[in-house]
């Protein structure tokens, strides 16, 4: 293990003295181990969010992406590892989030180092498959469990209290302060420090700035300082509109940013470096244990970190006092991306002490329990909960339902759903057989048929056929014009409007398609003797009497004279309608 710390603080040295010939900023700082992972997340989350809406990865697809991810881009092989989903696109969001933040992984690193080395530089302290070993997390790599220096153990301090992640956390905190101070790009280092110590900048105020810092397309403090500095010069026309989305957030970003306005002062006052790292480290522990007791975890994990802090900023100085060899900060005028002018100019000899510093952090082995790592609160600080980094960026808005897929995806995808409910099949009866597939289902065939409604049988009986000089007749007019032919026929006003029915009546009657109004409205049939209409007349001449001839006339008082008139008497009410209910 010592072998291998020595291997990549020589590989850093290299490349902090020779990355001015390929690099446009001298205050890029370097993403180690478990920085790489957090920012694969975080891209992996982006690209699911722009394919399925959602900003979120499972942890077991991100573990398996770091994997394909280190061996494809130390170029090894990685044939028996399945291609993630969407990979392309998440290398290539991985590569644009480390160039927005100005800063490279130990991979960048490494492939410089062997293009930008020099003839007395060691040839290869390291080999690709080492580098990957230590980035994955080998157990014969990680001898050291634990790379920060414990505490020790006295009474005053209680040590043991607070647990490796808290200790973890805040160590993070210090060094994203001091990373701020070197590279005002770093988005990440900004979302640690935001709101620890507690300024009431919560989950809402976070997602508020990366939308203002993505329409300006500018880094979070960037448009942190550019908005409140707006607002304290509101007299002069600068301020922004009331509907800003920042303008609820003003108090907890002023205090923040007169935090960090703060140590650029000491930065840039200081001219010993020493002094100046032991001032600042002063300054975050002192901003971090306000408020909390000497037994909360939270303030003896603050104090621990500052003094190893202390200690190291002390070494690191006394050692480039002593060596010749820089980090290729030249005393030239500065950029554009510096900060201010102070630690421009006067604190420039601290700024290589906090980049040696964070350097350090960054070679530092990954954290064995990958879970825990990217599910640390670092609301721990601040009394708050559900703040790790992958909550942090994702969006409080509720999800809208939409998907952001393209729209032939989306077509294809309904269309698969619309067939699917079409060929389900439906229940029909053990007399489904004699049915078309086309006809109706058979709860809309027992249902009562229309007038006009044609037989659902396969094979009805054959029609009567109607000769060409005669014309068709509604049925109900032929039923209505043949009562009236049988009330026609009959003698006598004690008769019954529903005469005999009888054949020579209905062939009488079936020619006639006029009757009277008050006739046909009451003696309309009923839907069941409509319906069975058809059916009856192909019986009716086996059901019906023979017809008989009409007796020859007879002179007055003949026989046939009072055979009429005794027929006539013998019919009583209601006997045709009874004769003609039997018949149907």
């Amino acid at each position: 293990m010592v072998v291998m710390e020595e291997s990549l603080r020589t590989m850093t040295r290299v490349f902090r003295r020779e990355c001015h010939r390929v690099l446009d900023s001298e205050r890029t700082t370097i993403q180690g181990a478990d920085g790489m992972l957090m920012v694969l997340q975080l891209v992996m989350a982006g690209v699911n969010k722009k394919e399925r809406g959602d900003f979120g990865v499972a942890l077991s697809e991100v573990l398996a992406a770091w994997k394909y991810f280190l061996l494809d881009k130390l170029q090894l092989s990685h044939n028996d590892i399945p291609l993630p989903q969407n990979y392309d696109l998440i290398r290539k969001e991985y590569d644009c989030f480390l160039k927005r933040t100005n800063t490279v992984d130990l991979i960048d690193v490494f492939i410089t180092f062997k293009e930008l080395r020099i003839n007395e530089d060691p040839e290869e302290p390291l080999t690709a498959m080492q580098l990957f070993q230590f980035l994955i997390g080998e157990k014969e790599n990680l001898e050291k469990v634990d790379p920060l220096p414990v505490c020790p153990a006295t009474p005053s301090n209680k040590a043991g209290i607070f647990s490796p992640q808290i200790q973890r956390v805040v160590r993070r905190v210090f060094c994203s302060y001091l990373g701020l101070l070197v590279n005002s790009k770093n988005d990440l280092a900004l979302a640690y420090t935001l709101d620890n110590p507690n300024r009431s900048l919560g989950h809402t105020a976070f997602t508020d700035l990366r939308h203002a810092a993505c329409d300006s397309a500018s880094s979070l403090f960037l448009t942190v300082t550019s908005f409140v500095r707006a607002i304290q010069l509101g007299g002069k026309g600068y301020a922004p509109p009331e509907s800003h989305p920042l303008r609820k957030h003003v108090k907890g970003l002023s205090e923040f940013l007169n935090f960090v306005d703060h140590c650029q002062e000491v930065l840039g006052e200081t001219p010993n470096p020493r002094e100046a790292g032991s001032k600042l480290v002063s300054s975050i522990r002192a901003a971090l244990v306000k408020g909390r007791s000497n037994g909360d975890p939270v303030y003896l994990a603050a104090e621990d970190a500052a003094k190893s802090l202390k200690e190291r900023i002390g070494q690191i100085h006394a050692m480039q006092t002593l060596s010749a060899v820089g980090t290729g900060i030249s005393p030239a005028r500065p950029k554009a991306y510096a900060i201010n002018h102070s630690t421009a100019y006067g604190g420039r000899e601290t700024v290589k002490v906090l980049m040696t510093l964070l350097d350090e952090e960054a070679l530092a082995p990954p954290c064995r329990n990958k879970a825990e790592l990217l599910s640390e609160d670092h609301a721990v600080l601040n009394g708050s909960s559900g703040a790790c980094l992958l909550t942090l960026y994702k969006s409080p808005e509720a999800p809208t339902g939409s998907s952001p897929k393209p729209l032939r995806n989306r077509v294809l995808s309904q269309q698969e759903h619309i067939k699917s409910k079409v060929v389900r099949p439906t229940i029909r009866s053990q007399f489904a057989c004699t049915y078309k597939d086309d006809e109706l289902p058979l709860n809309r065939v027992l249902e009562f048929p229309s007038t006009s409604q044609l037989p659902t049988c396969l094979h009805p009986a054959p029609k009567k056929p109607t000769p060409l000089h005669e014309e068709e007749h509604d049925p109900a007019e032929m039923d209505i014009s043949l009562k009236e032919a049988t009330n026609l026929r009959r003698e006598g006003p004690g008769q019954s409007a529903l005469g005999e029915h009888s054949g020579n009546a209905w062939n009488r009657a079936g020619g006639k398609r006029t009757q009277p109004e008050q006739l046909r409205r009451a003696t309309g049939t009923s839907k069941r003797k409509l319906a069975n209409r058809e059916c009856t007349e192909q019986g009716r001449e086996e059901n019906q009497p023979p017809l008989k001839r009409p007796p020859a006339k007879a002179p007055a008082g003949g026989p046939g004279k009072k055979n009429v008139k005794a027929a006539g008497k013998k019919l009583i009410a209601g006997q045709g309608k009874l004769t003609g209910f039997f018949r149907l």
